[in-house]
C-alpha cells in the first residue's frame, strides 16, 4: 500500500487536519521512531492516563523547527485537548496496522504530516457575506454556521466558541473605543481565576456556545464579589442558561443575551442605522476581530474575510 495514500485516507476518516490532531500525529510519530513499531498505546500515557507523554508546545515546536517552521501550531501543543488520548490510540492502531503489512519509513510519515501542518497554516479564512437584502442577524448566523460546520470536522477543537469570544471582544473594542484585555480561547478555557472573559467596569462578561452549571457557579461568584454577570451565548444556549440560572436561584440576577442579537444590535447603533454605516461598521468589526486573532490565536484560518 502507498503510505501517502494510506495517511491521506486516515487523516480524512479521522479528521486529522486541525491543530490538536496534527500535534498528536507529530509527537506519536516521533515516539514510533524512538521506540519502534508496534507501539503500545498505554506506554504513551502519563501516570494519570489523562495526557499523552510528550504532548506540549515545546515538543511540537521543536519538531516543526527541524523542518524550518517557526510558527506556533498550538499554544498547548494539543496537550489539553480532551480528544488527544483518543486520537493517539487511533493513530497508534493505524501505524501498527501498517507495520503488520509492510516496512514503514517513519521519516517519510513525519514529512507527510509536516506538509499537512503547512496546509493548515495556509487554510482559508471564514467569509462574512454582507448582503444588504438580509437581516444583520442572518449575516452573523451564517458566519457562526461556517464555524460550527468546521468545528464538526475538527475533532473537538472549539472553533465556534473561539470565534464568538473574539467577535464579542472586537465589538467591545469598537464600542469603548479602546482595546480591552483579550485572551486566547485556550487560555480562557483553562483559567478559573478570572472573573469572566471580559471585565468592563463592574460587568463580568462570559462568552460561550455551551453554557453549563460551572458557568452559573462562576456567575454566582461574580454576584458574591459585587460584580454584574452577563452571559452571551447562542440562541439555543440562552434557554439552557436561563434554566440553569433559575435552578440555581439567580435567574433574575444574570443578564443573558443571544449573541446574534447582541452583535447585530451594535452594528445598527454604531452605524447610525444607515445602510452605508452598517457595512462600514461590519468592516471595522471584522478588522478588529482579525487583529485579535493575530495577537491571541495561532490558527490564521480563524480570520474572516468581508465579501
Amino acid at each position: 500500500m502507498n503510505i501517502d495514500i494510506a495517511l491521506a485516507d486516515f487523516a480524512k476518516e479521522n479528521s486529522f487536519s486541525n491543530k490538536g490532531p496534527l500535534c498528536v500525529a507529530l509527537v506519536v510519530t516521533r515516539h514510533a521512531a524512538k521506540k519502534g513499531l508496534p507501539l503500545d498505546p498505554d506506554s504513551l500515557l502519563t501516570h494519570s492516563e489523562g495526557q499523552v507523554i510528550g504532548m506540549g508546545k515545546s515538543s511540537v515546536q521543536a519538531i516543526l523547527k527541524e523542518h524550518g517552521i517557526d510558527r506556533v501550531l498550538a499554544e498547548e501543543g494539543g496537550r489539553t485537548s480532551r480528544g488527544s488520548v483518543r486520537n493517539m490510540k487511533k493513530y497508534v492502531a493505524f501505524l501498527n496496522g501498517l507495520h503488520s503489512k509492510q516496512e514503514i519509513d517513519l521519516l517519510r510519515v513525519e514529512q507527510w504530516w509536516i506538509r499537512m501542518v503547512s496546509k493548515h497554516f495556509a487554510g482559508k479564512p471564514f467569509s462574512l457575506k454582507f448582503d444588504a437584502s438580509k437581516s444583520l442577524r442572518s449575516v452573523i448566523r451564517d458566519l457562526m454556521f461556517q464555524a460550527e460546520k468546521r468545528q464538526s470536522q475538527s475533532g473537538g477543537y472549539t472553533i465556534a466558541g473561539t470565534m464568538l469570544q473574539h467577535l464579542v471582544g472586537a465589538k467591545l473594542n469598537l464600542l469603548l473605543n479602546k482595546r480591552v484585555e483579550h485572551h486566547g480561547a485556550s487560555v480562557a478555557d483553562k483559567s478559573s481565576r478570572r472573573d469572566g472573559d471580559f471585565l468592563i467596569e463592574d460587568v463580568a462578561i462570559h462568552v460561550t456556545t455551551a453554557p453549563g452549571e460551572a458557568l452559573i457557579r462562576k456567575c454566582s461568584g461574580n454576584l458574591n464579589s459585587g460584580l454584574k454577570p452577563m452571559i452571551i451565548t447562542s440562541q439555543k444556549g440562552v434557554a439552557i442558561a436561563q434554566g440553569l440560572a433559575e435552578n440555581a436561584g439567580v435567574g433574575d440576577r444574570i443578564d443573558i443575551f443571544d449573541a446574534e442579537q447582541f452583535l447585530a444590535g451594535n452594528l445598527y447603533e454604531l452605524g447610525k442605522f444607515k445602510s452605508s454605516g452598517r457595512k462600514t461598521t461590519a468592516k471595522h468589526l471584522i478588522d478588529e476581530y482579525n487583529s485579535i486573532i493575530e495577537s491571541c490565536e495561532t490558527d490564521p484560518s480563524l480570520c474572516i474575510e468581508l465579501s
